[in-house]
């Protein structure tokens, strides 16, 4: 976002060297002569931030400030002084300014106090937005295309009695997007109850999702109504589906068309009104074809199909991902927030995830943890995580995102020797012959890189020498 200046001075050759510098630097720059043409202008810029001198003919900087706060409480002004004094830092502190700066001014101190104020506004509304995110319970998070794609298909289905068929791999969030569904939905204030099929024996399914009768088999030491009873007037969410043996899709077919269930052992039907959401990682249609799933009940369910993007394909939304794990865990698990810097977020964004966002918080619980000092640095994920591995086959372009010269070597390097040793079908010998290399300096660098066969463990006698 390109942030908004406005510059309040009565000196022209100071309002135009300021403007002048700040709009080099990328800004959006105002500048106006005088305290009431500032008040007039505010409101319809919208600064992100005001540089005022203090003395001004008419209106003096201090009153500029105070009529400044009176309207936008939130407002970051920074003082310009000629003639700056003990007293004047105390007056425009105590009226709300972010800092007093002294003329003649100090380009270098200018723009490290400027971007230290963006990067404070910065995480205000970060912190803002998670607030409301955590607040509201929904815990989609992120700004990129794919994800307000994913959003405005949640919002359009909610609102609508329509079956929902969430497909995509593990840890993408399929659950969260049930919730987001229920949330949406006029069912919001009834229950919203979850089966994962997955976890569930298959012998234990069917009393799992209809109920018992007391008696009925052995443990069945009471009646218990099963999970379409207890979702009734709200939404019953079927987490991998695709693992639901096919006697118990028999059943589930017969509810979604009867919208009545008959629990094990017993004869007499229950009305229920559940709405049925179901998510899977599988291939449903493949698994038509090899007999494992329904086709009748697949087209009950795929209503509305959801794909929840993997995270490889929404990168850009790493950070603020991040950042609402940080403030979730601190508000949750009592966790000391501490900011991740700019390296090591870029970092985090080259890495494969595999595992995709359940695999980034658990990633970023661990560091928290693990790692020391005040931030997050680029250092704490190479050791704690691992080197980036999306470089791999992604050409230049990746390899420039990496923000520090020493970081580009590394990946860089990495990615040469897993390219080299691949094309030697991963045959340490012959690799280190063709490199020109020491064997053994190329055992130091797999172990330091980590790099291996896919799919296999390191040969014996390297482990040997990486261990000797």
């Amino acid at each position: 976002m390109n942030r908004r200046i406005l510059v309040v001075d009565d000196e022209a050759p100071i309002r135009a060297a300021l403007g002048q510098l700040l709009e080099y630097e990328g800004y959006e720059v105002r500048a106006v002569a005088g305290g009431r043409e500032a008040l007039a202008e505010y409101p319809r810029f919208r600064p992100h931030l005001v540089f005022c001198d203090v003395k001004m003919a008419g209106m003096d900087g201090l009153e500029v400030l105070r009529a400044v706060k009176a309207q936008d409480a939130a407002a970051l002004v920074v003082m310009i002084s000629g003639h700056a004094t003990l007293q004047t830092a105390v007056e425009a502190t105590q009226a709300g300014a972010y800092d007093v700066l002294e003329k003649p001014l100090d380009t270098d101190r200018l723009l490290l106090l400027l971007r230290n104020a963006l990067a404070h506004l910065d995480l205000q509304e970060e912190n803002a937005t998670l607030q409301a995110r955590l607040d509201t319970g929904r815990e989609i998070v992120g700004e990129s295309r794919a994800i307000r794609a994913l959003l405005e298909r949640v919002d359009r289905v909610a609102a609508t009695p329509a079956r929902v068929l969430i497909t995509g791999e593990n840890g993408t969030g399929k659950e969260l997007v049930a919730r987001a569904i229920h949330k949406g939905s006029p069912r919001a204030r009834k229950p919203f109850v979850e089966v994962n099929c997955a976890a569930i024996p298959q012998e234990l399914i069917e009393s799992e999702l209809f109920g018992h009768m007391r008696g009925s088999f052995t443990g069945a030491v009471s009646d218990r109504p099963g999970k379409f009873e207890q979702a009734d007037g709200g939404t019953l969410f079927l987490d991998e589906i695709g693992d639901m043996a096919l006697a118990a899709q028999a059943k589930v077919l017969r509810v979604l068309q009867d919208g009545v269930v008959t629990r094990i052992g017993g004869s007499k039907p229950v009305q229920v009104d559940v709405r049925v959401l179901a998510a899977t990682n599988k291939d449903l249609e493949g698994e038509i074809a090899a007999g494992r799933f329904r086709e009748d009940l697949f087209y009950r369910l795929n209503v509305v199909p959801i794909a929840v993007p993997p995270l490889r394909e929404r990168r850009e939304d790493i950070p603020l991902l991040v950042q609402f794990f940080v403030q979730q865990m601190a508000r949750r698990d009592g966790m000391l927030p501490r900011r991740f810097t700019a390296e090591a977020l870029a970092v985090l964004q080259e890495l494969e995830w595999s595992g995709n966002v359940r695999e980034l918080r658990n990633t970023v619980e661990r560091l928290l943890i693990l790692a020391g000092g005040d931030a997050i640095a680029a250092a704490d994920v190479h050791r704690l995580v691992g080197r980036p591995v999306a470089v791999e086959g992604a050409g230049l372009g990746a390899l420039l995102r990496i923000p520090t010269f020493e970081e580009f070597k590394l990946a860089a390097e990495e990615a040469y020797l897993r390219a080299k040793l691949a094309e030697h079908d991963w045959n340490v010998s012959e690799t280190a012959r063709a490199l020109d290399m020491p064997r053994s300096n190329l055992y130091k660098k797999i172990e330091r890189y980590g790099l291996g066969r896919p799919g296999a463990p390191v040969p014996a006698a390297e482990a040997d020498a990486l261990a000797g």
